[in-house]
C-alpha cells in the first residue's frame, strides 16, 4: 500500500507577530525549525521553499485567512482544534517551539486526529462581520446604560428600565425635572448611547437589506416564528453550503447541540452538551428556542414539544427543552433550506387531526 505520508509536514504555532515552524521530511526528521513573521510575504517565501507541502496550525485569529492563502498556493492545509489536541493543551513543556512539533508530527501521521476545523470563505467572513459588529455594539450599549443606572442609584436616583434604544431619552426627562446638574453631569455617557443606538439602527438596515438582496433563503428560514434577520443570516453564512449535510439532523453536532458521550463497557453517561462549533449562532439558537417556550411564543409543534419535555425533565427540565429546541430549530432551519419548503407551524397537529 502506498504511503500517505506527506514529502514534506509543517507545523505552525501561529502568533501576533511571528509564528513557530517545524519542518518534518518523509522520515519524520526535522529539518528547518526556525520562526517567520506574521506577513504575506514570509509565508510566501515558505511556500516556496517548500512547495506543495503539508501545513497545520491551530485555529485562531490568524487562521482563516492564513488557511485560504496558503491553499490558494497549493499545499494541504489542516486547521487543529485546540480542544481536541490534550497532547498540546496538557503538555508539561508546553512552548511555541514544542506546539509547533507535535502539529507537525501529528499532521504527518494522520491529520484527521487534529480534528480539523473547516473556516468560511472570506466573503462569508465579511458579511458576518456586520452582524458580529451589531452585536458588540449592543453589548457595549448595555454596559453603558448599566454603569449610568448604578451610578445615579447609588444617588438615590432611581431610573425605570425602558427599552435599550429609549433609554437616553426616558433619562433626560426624568433628571431635567429633577436635577438638571446631574443631568448634565451625565451627557456624555447619554450621547455615547445615542451614537451607538443610531448604529445600531444602521446596521440593522444593513443587515435586512443584505438578507434580501444577497441571501433570500433567510425569508425562508424567517417564517419560523422566532427566528429573525440576524439569526436567519448568521446561520446561513456559517453554513455557507447545506449538501455539507447529508442529513440535517447532522448540524445539530456541527453547532455543538448534542451531549458529549463516554461510554464504556455497560455505562453510558448522560453528559452536557459538547459546545463545538460556532459559539455566537449557538447563542442565538438557544435565544430563540427561549422565546418560543416562553409566553409569547405562539403555539407550533415546537413549542408544544418542547414543554413536554419540560414538564417531564425534572428540575433541570426547562433547561434541557431549550438546548433541545435549539437542536431542532437548527435542523428544521437546514431541512427547509434544503427542501424549498415552506414552513408548517402545526404539521404534526394537522396530521393527528387527519388521522
Amino acid at each position: 500500500m502506498k504511503s500517505k505520508i506527506p514529502l514534506i509536514t509543517i507545523g505552525l504555532d501561529l502568533g501576533d507577530k511571528k509564528h513557530a515552524l517545524c519542518v518534518l521530511n518523509q522520515d519524520g526528521e526535522i529539518i528547518d525549525e526556525r520562526t517567520i513573521t506574521n506577513h504575506r510575504e514570509s509565508l510566501r517565501r515558505l511556500s516556496q521553499k517548500y512547495p506543495g507541502a503539508r501545513i497545520a496550525f491551530e485555529v485562531g485569529s490568524h487562521s482563516p485567512w492564513i488557511k485560504r492563502f496558503l491553499s490558494e498556493l497549493g499545499h494541504e492545509v489542516f486547521v487543529a482544534n485546540p480542544r481536541k489536541l490534550r497532547a498540546i493543551y496538557t503538555s508539561d513543556r508546553k512552548s511555541d517551539k514544542n506546539d509547533a512539533r507535535m502539529l507537525a508530527k501529528i499532521a504527518r501521521m494522520d491529520p484527521q486526529l487534529l480534528h480539523p476545523v473547516e473556516h468560511g470563505s472570506e466573503e462569508a467572513q465579511r458579511d458576518l462581520l456586520r452582524v458580529k459588529l451589531r452585536d458588540n455594539l449592543v453589548r457595549q450599549r448595555v454596559d453603558i446604560i448599566s454603569s449610568v443606572r448604578f451610578t445615579l442609584k447609588s444617588l438615590g436616583v432611581a431610573l425605570p428600565s425602558p427599552n435599550s434604544a429609549c433609554f437616553a431619552k426616558r433619562c433626560r426627562t426624568l433628571l431635567a425635572e429633577r436635577d438638571s446638574a446631574l443631568l448634565d453631569s451625565i451627557e456624555p455617557s447619554l450621547q455615547v448611547i445615542d451614537l451607538m443606538t443610531q448604529k445600531i439602527r444602521e446596521l440593522d438596515r444593513a443587515v435586512e437589506t443584505l438578507c434580501e438582496a444577497k441571501y433570500p433563503v433567510t425569508q425562508r428560514l424567517r417564517q419560523i416564528v422566532g427566528i429573525g434577520p440576524i439569526t436567519a443570516l448568521s446561520f446561513v453564512l456559517t453554513i455557507e453550503d447545506p449538501e455539507l449535510f447529508e442529513n440535517p439532523r447532522d448540524v445539530g453536532a456541527y453547532l455543538g447541540l448534542v451531549p458529549k458521550r463516554d461510554q464504556s463497557g455497560g455505562l453510558d453517561k448522560q453528559l452536557r452538551i459538547s459546545k463545538a462549533g460556532d459559539a455566537y449562532l449557538r447563542s442565538l439558537l438557544v435565544g430563540c428556542a427561549q422565546y418560543i417556550l416562553g409566553p409569547f411564543g405562539p403555539d407550533t409543534d415546537l413549542k408544544r414539544h418542547g414543554l413536554m419535555l419540560a414538564e417531564r425533565g425534572g428540575g433541570r427540565g426547562k433547561r434541557k427543552a431549550v438546548v433541545a429546541i435549539a437542536r431542532k430549530l437548527a435542523v428544521l432551519m437546514l431541512a427547509l433550506w434544503k427542501s424549498g419548503r415552506d414552513y408548517e407551524p402545526l404539521r404534526g397537529a394537522e396530521t393527528a387531526r387527519a388521522a
